[in-house]
């Protein structure tokens, strides 16, 4: 089940996760990573995992360019992740330190997102050939933040993410929809990059929470892999821009972050009470994910139809054809094509 999207960027955080001269750490796709920041604001990434004894490297300190393990006192380079200093070592105790190295990851810094590249080789240590995705919006400080670990498979939370259907089930209250509301929808969708969107089109009329954005209201919902989903609704000049990240943490538990950015006056001052509910929505999917998990280990046979299940049947296609175009070192081609998906919710 490890089938990682490997080769590729990871959302690991916002700036203000990493003050300057700290570290914390992140645990992308099985990888345990210690992200830190340098007095100087320069960001490093590098395994979290001492190459002496084990021990992380995230509990340390960073001292003159360098991260000392807490452990020893190892020091590793922020730039190469080669070692520098072995304080055990005596004079005439000759040790070819410069042999012994710590993983590096790439890492960008766009706007208020921290990305990190990923890939399958773990001696890679050259430059990405492809660009974290870029949200300029993002640019502008968040308004509201949540995260949660849902306790499964990456492919469950990002399946249950882009799910059309199970909104009137799993999400069913007063301010966002009923049961009684349910009815046919059509939404055409098109290929992006590395994913696909529900193109630009009008909210739905049976989900209240939109007409809080007053005006004539439209909504874009975008996915691309790894996981990331964006919804950017605008009404009238203003923008209100959903930014949701799955990262895979091992094989049982996926982190789930959703960040919200806006120059909507009112949607600013109202942040602070619409939070809760935000934070409804995540846990009403955990507690739906773990219900899952009960019969899913018994490992059962599973069902995908069409229309409601196609973006489901979508993303594994992304996920072969990545990993496809990676194997073959050829160009990645969108399985997805445009197409108008029908389904009652």
């Amino acid at each position: 089940m490890n089938d990682y999207v490997l080769d590729i960027w990871y959302f690991a955080g916002l700036r203000t996760d990493v003050a300057p001269g700290k570290m914390r750490r992140v645990v992308i796709a099985g990888e345990p990573i210690n992200l830190g920041r340098k007095q100087n604001g320069t960001l490093f990434a590098m395994r979290d995992i001492c190459p002496h004894r084990a021990a992380p490297l995230s509990a340390g300190q960073i001292k003159n360019g360098t991260v000392e393990c807490p452990y020893h006192g190892w020091r590793f380079g922020t730039d190469d992740g080669t070692c520098r200093e072995i304080p055990a070592l005596c004079e005439g105790q000759d040790m070819a330190t410069e042999k012994i190295k710590v993983r590096m990851f790439p890492v960008q810094e766009n706007g208020h997102l921290i990305w990190i590249y990923v890939a399958a080789d773990k001696r890679f240590s050259g430059t990405p050939e492809i660009s974290p995705p870029d949200f300029p919006f993002a640019a502008r400080k968040a308004i509201m933040d949540d995260d949660l670990v849902l306790n499964c498979h990456v492919d469950h939370a990002v399946i249950g993410l882009m799910d059309p259907a199970h909104g009137p089930y799993v999400h069913r209250q007063w301010w966002w929809r009923s049961g009684k509301s349910m009815h046919e929808k059509a939404k055409a969708f098109e290929p992006r990059e590395r994913g696909f969107a529900m193109a630009r089109h009008a909210p739905s009329s049976n989900s209240r929470a939109y007409k809080l954005l007053g005006g004539e209201r439209t909504t874009e919902i975008t996915f691309q892999l790894p996981g990331i989903r964006t919804e950017e609704i605008r009404a009238g000049k203003k923008t209100l821009l959903s930014f949701t990240a799955v990262t895979p943490i091992d094989e049982n538990s996926t982190h789930i972050r959703q960040i919200f950015f806006t120059d909507m006056g009112l949607i600013k001052f109202l942040s602070p009470w619409l939070k809760p509910f935000a934070q409804k929505f995540l846990r009403q999917d955990g507690h739906m994910v773990d219900l899952q998990q009960m019969g899913l280990k018994y490992d059962p046979s599973l069902m995908l139809i069409e229309d409601s299940d196609t973006q489901a049947k979508w993303y594994y296609a992304l996920k072969k054809e990545w990993t496809k175009s990676r194997s073959e070192k050829r160009p990645f081609k969108n399985p997805v094509k445009s197409k108008t998906l029908k389904w009652r919710s």
